[in-house]
């Protein structure tokens, strides 16, 4: 059973929400067959539904080291690959340090073979939209990979498909416009009636296009402080400047954007006080933390400078030894 993952969650919340739902679909199943473990053999309890299963329904996760029973796996891994989240295949514990990554042969392990092929076809998929210089062929039942001239980023480039000949911008993927920018040859087609792909700060547009990568983005609801899936560029949906270093949002507090965000006031200031409180943290911690790294220097020092004397000497002896002539007792002297 295969459960859809609405829309509207947002890609950062998709893993945990999956997470939720292998519990339940895992649930019903681990109380029928818990009941029949064999009493000789060792049993582990899965992390995720609680069950307990023999070491041979378990699986250990290479990168991060946890235990998950292998139906838990299944399913999370299913419902990630058929959403098309590819890049969130981590470990499904939230408390996991490393969130160890899932290799493909775990992957293929795990997943049925048609859930396989389809992660496979769309990590590649993914890795071609992350190239800049690869791109697929807009053209109708056409997925020919086409290579894209190296140019100035942000520029449109003109590209030809090997296959169906089709002559496309690699941008906004339509045929190519010459000179004229995506946004004007949209308009000179008829395309701007409300859904069209703009890359410029149209607050009226429904679709735009990120201003890294340029992939289409639709928004909905939500604040104007946007996130990209692709390349994980943070901007602004209404003028798609750059808020990557914008920790306290300082943007929309003056200029064409100001009270725009779409947050109250009062959330505004507890997100700066808790970015500053996190900062502040830091500090206090590396101020509390100077003293005993100032105190330890020298005994690291001294530990590395005896671990390098050792070596000094060790390779000396060493060197002795192969200087040190061999006496042949049986020559005679002379």
């Amino acid at each position: 059973m295969l459960v859809e993952i609405p829309a509207e969650i947002n890609c950062n919340r998709k893993r945990s929400y999956a997470v939720i739902m292998a519990k339940m679909v895992v649930y019903s199943i681990s109380q029928h067959v818990a009941s029949e473990l064999p009493a000789d053999q060792p049993v582990l309890t899965c992390a995720l539904c609680y069950a307990e299963c023999t070491l041979t329904a378990m699986h250990w996760i290479q990168d991060c080291e946890c235990v998950f029973c292998k139906t838990c796996l299944n399913k999370y891994l299913s419902l990630l690959i058929n959403e098309g989240n590819c890049s969130l295949l981590t470990c499904p514990d939230a408390e996991c340090g490393s969130q160890g990554r899932f290799s493909h042969k775990e992957i293929e392990k795990l997943v049925d073979k048609e859930t396989y092929d389809r992660y496979i076809k769309s990590k590649f998929e993914y890795e071609v939209e992350l190239d800049p210089h690869r791109t697929f062929c807009p053209g109708p039942d056409c997925e020919t990979v086409c290579h894209v001239c190296p140019a100035e980023p942000k520029t449109a480039k003109a590209v030809n498909c090997p296959s169906c000949g089709l002559h496309f911008c690699s941008m906004c993927k339509s045929q190519w416009h010459g000179k004229l920018s995506c946004d004007d040859n949209q308009t000179k087609l008829g395309l701007t009636n409300g859904l069209a792909l703009s890359s410029r700060g149209d607050d009226s547009a429904l679709i735009k296009r990120c201003p890294l990568c340029h992939v289409p983005i639709e928004r909905d609801e939500g604040c104007a402080q946007m996130m990209c899936r692709r390349c994980k560029h943070v901007f602004c949906w209404y003028c798609l400047a750059s808020l990557d270093d914008d920790f306290l949002l300082r943007h929309y507090d003056k200029g064409p954007c100001k009270n725009k965000l779409g947050h109250s006031r009062a959330s505004v200031i507890l997100h700066r006080a808790q970015v500053v409180g996190i900062f502040a943290g830091f500090g206090v911690l590396l101020l509390v933390a100077s003293p005993f790294l100032l105190l330890a220097a020298p005994c690291i020092l001294c530990c590395k400078c005896k671990v390098c004397k050792c070596c000094d000497d060790d390779e000396g002896a060493a060197g002795s030894d192969r200087r040190t002539p061999t006496v042949n007792p049986s020559a005679g002297s002379f």
